[in-house]
């Protein structure tokens, strides 16, 4: 049996108290190599944007407190729910070898953590590099469960410093702020609760992508700067996906509007006032992050928690050095501003040698549906505190002038080199697609990946548990399998999808634009090889697909299967999660992991070390 919450007792108690959230170091307890981070989940008001709502509390606060461990430590991750529904944690980016109960996927790896219950989830850190951490039930990453992962280099781990500044002094203070990041978590948010997001979807039948504001570490502001200001935003290209129609006061696209809402038939008078327009601004505390020009650098890892938005973050007069993507060293790229898909990390190192001021940060949804804004500081210590504007982007998230250097993802090249094999041994294509109602999107074959689904027996322990649905794939272990993405326009005008696979990152190693008519890459490489690269490609975990605006597009990933377990493949925009873009893979079928005693059904992850 599961054991209750209450019967820890005085562990528990200590482990969870207050005092303890708030004391420094963070939450962590060393016990032999290894970490103890517990977690309190609660139901509370709270007021990120200035506007009071309820949202999940983490020891109290939010976003969560950080989790920061060293590389090769063992991690017991400890969820006290106190919520009323239940959840589970899922830890994005961290691969899970050898653990893949503790991946966080009701319905796949665990059953949900009910009310009252605690759950121990035990994993390595063997990856160095930026995470995070949050809820994988239901949509409730819309209601604020999350927070930063880092975990640090092993000594001797090899680093793209020099890449940046060859000088010794420049070399010693790039180390230090490599040693010690500012960690940023950039978010959207809605005055609406996740489940009122959902069942608007249903009852109403749209796609609920409409929020109100955007957050850095957990502060922002509602902005209202009207629908004249709004509407002078749209470059030309983009009006007439507009059909004539202005956007919402929030910023939205109209809900008439049939390239983002579909020709379905709706029900709008199920759509709650505020959640497309009534724009109440706020002018609540943003944040400042304090940087000291005597350290010459500061390393600013940014985390996308975003459920909606794809988010451009700039900082005014600051170009910025990207050295790290989704937890692992890139060649260094020198850049003034980068959108962020949603769960992906950004490590960027800025160099401190302007007046000492302030300088904004501004962050701003760069996509079709809403435009949305907010900004932060990033204050010189000592400084005037003066803040004089020079922004790269606009409210948008557009480029201000020709000169400002935009991030272009293709372009990422893994440091130190890192190679995909030459061949794969399967293939999947999977077909993205807008299908059926406003809000459901599929990944395979128009198949809707349910959230019913995350209430079924675990396919860790029954494998078979979605046989009949179409939405499963099975791979061998030890293989290299190829995923071959294709966005079609046959449902209407596609945004980009982050698709995220659980477990494993992978080499994006292809783009193009049209139909991909080819059996797969082997033959793909003999008609158009300039659309590939296998020498040395983005090795991430969110793969980001290209618009499909006129015509449909593809992408091909190449990945190891090496961890047998049933791990999750989605899209990491909420709605369109939550509307069904998902699929179970069955990696290393042939080798289904053994799952120990304390994570059977009904198990809670066994005892807490030391205890």
């Amino acid at each position: 049996m599961r054991t209750s919450f209450f019967s820890f007792g005085l562990l528990a108690t200590s482990l969870a108290s207050p005092t303890l959230a708030d004391s420094k170091p963070s939450l962590t307890k060393d016990c032999s190599e290894t970490v103890i981070f517990p977690i309190t989940l609660t139901w509370a008001k709270g007021t990120p944007d200035g506007f009071e709502r309820d949202l999940i509390h983490v020891n109290g606060q939010f976003p969560g407190k950080a989790l920061d461990v060293k590389q090769g430590v063992n991690v017991e991750f400890v969820v006290h729910n106190q919520l009323p529904f239940a959840t589970t944690i899922h830890f994005h980016g961290i691969e899970q070898f050898h653990t893949p109960w503790s991946d966080g996927v009701p319905g796949l790896t665990q059953s949900g953590i009910l009310p009252g219950e605690t759950f121990v989830y035990k994993w390595k850190a063997e990856q160095y590099g930026t995470y995070w951490y949050h809820s994988h039930y239901k949509g409730q990453l819309e209601d604020g469960l999350f927070g930063a992962i880092r975990i640090k280099p092993a000594e001797g781990t090899p680093n793209p410093l020099d890449k940046i500044s060859n000088t010794t002094q420049s070399l010693y203070q790039l180390q230090k702020a490599i040693e010690n990041p500012e960690l940023v978590l950039l978010s959207d948010w809605s005055h609406f609760t996740s489940e009122q997001l959902y069942n608007t979807s249903i009852e109403a039948k749209v796609d609920p992508i409409c929020g109100d504001s955007l957050l850095v570490n957990g502060k922002g502001s509602v902005n209202c700067p009207g629908v004249p200001f709004l509407m002078s935003l749209n470059p030309p290209q983009a009006l007439p996906l507009l059909q004539g129609q202005n956007l919402t006061d929030k910023g939205c696209v109209a809900l008439s509007n049939t390239i983002s809402q579909t020709t379905r038939p709706k029900n709008l008078d199920r759509v709650p006032p505020g959640m497309w327009e009534g724009c109440n601004a706020t002018t609540s505390e943003l944040t400042v992050i304090e940087a000291d020009p005597q350290k010459g650098w500061i390393s600013l890892n940014f985390i996308s928690t975003a459920s909606m938005q794809a988010l451009a973050v700039s900082i005014d007069d600051h170009p910025m050095w990207l050295y790290e993507i989704d937890g692992r060293y890139v060649e260094p790229q020198l850049v003034d501003a980068m959108t962020l898909s949603h769960g992906a990390r950004h490590a960027v190192m800025v160099q401190l040698d302007k007046p000492a001021r302030d300088y904004t940060i501004h962050l701003a949804s760069s996509g079709f549906n809403q435009k949305v804004y907010t900004s932060a500081a990033l204050s010189y210590k000592g400084g005037s505190g003066e803040n004089i504007p020079n922004a790269s982007i606009n409210y948008a998230g557009l480029n201000t002038t020709a000169n400002v250097r935009i991030f272009d993802e293709r372009t990422i090249v893994p440091f130190p080199p890192i190679h995909p094999a030459q061949t794969s041994d399967q293939t999947f294509k999977l077909v993205l697609n807008h299908t059926g109602e406003a809000y459901s999107w599929s990944l395979k074959d128009e198949k809707l990946y349910l959230p019913s689904y995350e209430d079924i027996a675990p396919l860790i322990y029954n494998s078979s548990g979605l046989d009949g649905t179409g939405l499963t794939m099975t791979t061998k272990n030890n293989s290299w399998v190829d995923l071959i993405f294709v966005a079609t326009i046959s449902g209407g005008i596609q945004p980009s999808h982050p698709i995220h696979k659980h477990s494993n990152k992978g080499f994006v190693i292809g783009y193009g634009s049209g139909e991909f008519n080819y059996t797969d890459v082997a033959e793909a490489l003999q008609f158009i090889p300039q659309n590939f690269n296998l020498d040395n490609p983005p090795y991430r975990d969110t793969f980001t697909t290209l618009t499909a605006l006129t015509e449909s597009t593809w992408m091909v990933v190449r990945y190891k299967s090496e961890n047998p377990g049933p791990f999750l493949m989605h899209c990491h925009i909420s709605p369109h999660m939550t509307g069904g873009m998902g699929v179970a893979i069955l990696d290393g079928y042939g080798d289904w992991p053994v799952v120990p005693p304390e994570y059977q059904p009904g198990a809670n992850g066994g005892s807490i070390s030391g205890y």
